[in-house]
């Protein structure tokens, strides 16, 4: 175990090349340079498919990529990650969110400044976050909204988004120095 880069706090350390197989050195290479990724080597069995659900929701989802990124930073918010939240930030931009729109989810409380679709995507994250189980109404306004399938995807992206900021946190994972998807951007 590891201090935080204070020295003050425990944390699970980021691998470094030597210490990752051929095999994820070689998908990490393919990657942004996130810690994000880097810190999946240290569960060498959980590394590929953490990338593959990752990209499912990411890239592979029909649900909308602006309507899951507003469910991606309440999540954030709501879970206290602020490794997510500063780079769900930068995704949420790309897709087109306007930064009233990210204050307007990062209050706390119940989001009431967004549109009516915005409002319930956080009200969806906030219950999964929250309460594990999203209420009958929630459920029977997203499948009414999006369809069974769409739906779906927003819960499995809330509970992915759940997990991942789980283990951001716990582990104590580091915003990397200089901001990557800044500059991929």
């Amino acid at each position: 175990m590891s201090m935080d880069a204070g020295g003050t706090s425990p944390c699970i350390s980021l691998p470094s090349d030597d210490e990752l197989s051929p095999e994820i050195r070689q998908t990490l290479d393919a990657l942004p340079p996130l810690n994000v990724f880097r810190i999946m080597g240290r569960a060498p069995a959980s590394f590929q498919p953490f990338i593959d659900f990752a990209f499912s929701i990411l890239l592979k989802s029909e649900f909308d990529a602006r309507k899951r990124e507003i469910a991606v930073l309440r999540v954030a918010h709501v879970t206290r990650a602020r490794y997510e939240w500063v780079q769900h930030v930068v995704v949420a931009r790309g897709v087109g969110l306007t930064q009233p729109e990210i204050d307007a989810i990062a209050v706390d409380g119940p989001v009431v400044e967004l549109d009516e679709e915005g409002c319930l995507l956080c009200r969806v994250a906030d219950e999964i976050s929250r309460d594990v189980r999203l209420s009958d109404v929630a459920l029977a306004a997203i499948v009414e909204r999006y369809g069974e399938r769409q739906a779906m995807e927003l819960i499995l992206c809330c509970a992915y988004f759940n997990m991942l900021s789980r283990v951001l946190e716990s582990a104590r994972v580091p915003l990397e120095q200089t901001p990557v998807l800044e500059n991929s951007s």
